[in-house]
């Protein structure tokens, strides 16, 4: 019993040291693993002691076992890193002092003396300053679940999840390390839950880190699929122990069960140790050239999930997989492309999501294709993220400029209120006046009012009331009031063409876009204006074209924002009304350079499928 007890401390320390040095080496990115490493170290110092004790170094086991109290020192310091904490600086240090003290003391006072117990020579038992030592143990393993549970309560997701995991270990761990006083409380038992101490270790760091290292779970999964292996090699070796005699082999049946098993497990361990370098021989026989591995694929995963921009994403693609072959790359987008090049990978989007094709692809080699195939999937992970990503943006501008829409229409009605007020005094005054200065006073007072208008049917609240509307008729009501001053107007809209809109949104539609054509085009010789329409579909296009002179290109981007205004005595707000009537249409506006004239505005309607023309 005293053998089995010191295989179990020996298989604790080897796991305590093992994990402490695997969480140095993959923890260093979290924050609270390096203190669970020190917990694990001191696990294992822990049964050190003990296996001292057993093979009669006394004084160097009851050391050690004194120390216990920076076990729990080291579990509180990861609780409180691990449910995000934050205690005053000080107390750390101070606990950390205080426990070495406690340590000191109890080194200094005898705090421990070894007995002979049953099944042992020599076990450990406390003794005066020791108990003192014991109490500061449990105290400081109740501060550090009283942390936890406040965690708990705060967190969510796998960070809860870890910390009932912690709880499920620890009092698995409290039922186990009970036994270690029985001989300190006078009882003669065997102390048998200590035999099961290694499963305490590996399930309180497991608990912990499979939720926040994922290394972990593809260690633990190589680790269940060998030990699953080796139970069936034992199966199969059982079955054909009893098989052998019956096939006539009397030497192999006389063989022990326990050296068959022992040969497989070898060959079985020898398979796994030969399995990696045949694997990498076997890849660069079949896809000679390639060059793939878990740190490229990091790297390229990486740096595709940092773009913000389809555009960005498609030269940035070509430019890692061109490296990667020294050869140009084409990476074609719904939304961007990049230079023509013999390879192409094409990411298509349908209704199922997002897929890959891949063109000129067929004479490369097959280390080559398959390099271009494991990119093209790396690729459509981040073109999902990027969709994502953008949708959430549009959105959140969307709700942004509601917000900016209503808190501008409460300023506008506001000001409105304010400003018409004084403007009918002024109206009202000028009346006295002589007549150049009355027609003045009138003309200023009209740019304001319709400054104003403007300003209220841009932030106010669009409610549209649509119906089946004559177009040719309403735009020659609209023409015949404007003041032409002798530019030419042509109008090439069938008779019977029925356009569903709201009328009254529709006339301020195109008296904006007409009084913009004419401010511009007016004073120039053999000025034109054109109004046409062309069935799309279900939807209908209506231009208005003109001969003015073209809008630079450096203003073409700001068309249609608000307050941007190339017009002396404009408003800046005549083209964002038109653009926010046509999208509560479920339309557009754009602006079009390629229909053969200088300046074109395109309005997109998309018709009901009843509209009748």
């Amino acid at each position: 019993m005293s053998f089995a007890f010191e295989i179990s401390m020996w298989l604790t320390s080897a796991c305590a040291v093992l994990l402490a040095g695997w969480l140095l080496w993959q923890g260093q990115r979290q924050q609270a693993m390096p203190a669970l490493a020190g917990f694990a170290a001191m696990m294992a110092l822990w049964c050190s002691g003990h296996i001292a004790i057993v093979h009669q170094q006394p004084a160097l086991g009851i050391a050690l076992v004194l120390a216990n109290p920076l076990m729990p020192m080291f579990f509180l310091h990861f609780s409180l890193q691990f449910a995000a904490t934050r205690p005053r600086r000080w107390l750390l240090p101070l606990l950390y002092s205080l426990t070495l003290l406690l340590i000191g003391l109890s080194w200094l006072g005898e705090g421990g003396a070894v007995q002979q117990t049953a099944g042992f020579d020599a076990f450990f038992v406390f003794s005066g300053i020791g108990w003192l030592n014991l109490l500061y143990t449990v105290l400081l393993g109740i501060a550090a679940h009283a942390v936890l549970w406040q965690g708990w309560r705060r967190h969510s997701g796998n960070k809860r999840r870890s910390i009932v995991a912690m709880f499920l270990a620890g009092g698995w761990g409290l039922l186990l390390a009970t036994s270690f006083v029985f001989p300190s409380l006078g009882l003669d038992w065997y102390p048998y839950p200590m035999l099961l101490l290694p499963s305490y270790l590996l399930l309180l760091v497991y608990g912990v880190v499979r939720y926040q290292v994922l290394a972990i779970n593809a260690f633990a999964n190589k680790a269940l699929l060998w030990l699953a292996m080796l139970l069936l090699v034992l199966a199969l070796m059982a079955l054909v122990s009893a098989l052998l005699g019956q096939l006539g082999m009397q030497a192999l049946s006389a063989v022990p069960a326990s050296q068959l098993w022992l040969y497989s497990a070898l060959l079985l361990l020898l398979s796994a140790a030969c399995y990696r370098p045949l694997a990498a021989l076997a890849q660069r026989l079949i896809y000679p050239g390639l060059q793939l591995n878990d740190v490229l694929l990091a790297h390229w995963r990486s740096q595709l999930q940092q773009c913000s921009s389809w555009q960005a994403l498609a030269s940035l693609a070509s430019r890692l997989l061109g490296g990667q072959l020294r050869q140009s790359v084409s990476i074609v987008l719904p939304q961007a492309q990049t230079p023509e090049a013999a390879l192409q990978i094409r990411c298509l989007r349908d209704a199922t999501g997002w897929r890959y094709q891949l063109h000129g692809w067929d004479d490369v080699t097959p280390g080559y294709r398959l390099l271009g195939e494991v990119f093209a999937a790396l690729l459509l992970g981040s073109c999902t993220s990027l969709e994502q990503s953008l949708k959430l943006a549009e959105a959140e501008r969307k709700r942004l400029d509601q917000q900016h829409l209503v808190e501008l229409g409460a300023l506008s009605a506001a000001m409105a209120h304010e400003l018409r007020n004084p403007l009918n005094i002024i109206a009202m005054a000028a009346a006295s006046s002589d007549s150049a200065t009355r027609q003045h006073i009138q003309q200023q007072l009209k740019r304001a009012d319709r400054l104003i208008a403007d300003l209220l049917s841009y932030a106010g609240q669009l409610q549209l009331q649509c119906s089946q509307v004559p177009l040719k008729p309403l735009l020659q009501s609209i023409i015949s009031q404007q003041d032409w001053q002798g530019v030419q107007c042509q109008l090439q809209v069938p008779e019977q063409l029925m356009l569903h809109a709201d009328s009254y949104r529709l006339q301020q539609v195109l008296i904006n876009l007409l009084d913009n054509a004419l401010a511009f085009c007016r004073h120039q010789a053999g000025a034109k204006i054109c109004i046409a329409s062309q069935q799309q579909g279900n939807g209908l296009l209506l231009y208005i074209h003109n001969n003015g002179p073209a809008i630079p290109a450096a203003h073409q981007a700001t068309l249609f924002q608000p307050f941007v205004s190339k017009r002396a005595g404009g408003s800046g707000l005549g083209l964002a009304i038109v653009r926010r009537i046509m999208q509560a249409h479920g339309g557009a506006v754009r602006h079009r350079t390629d229909l053969g004239w200088p300046v074109s505005f395109e309005l997109q309607f998309n018709q009901p499928q009843d509209s009748k023309q």
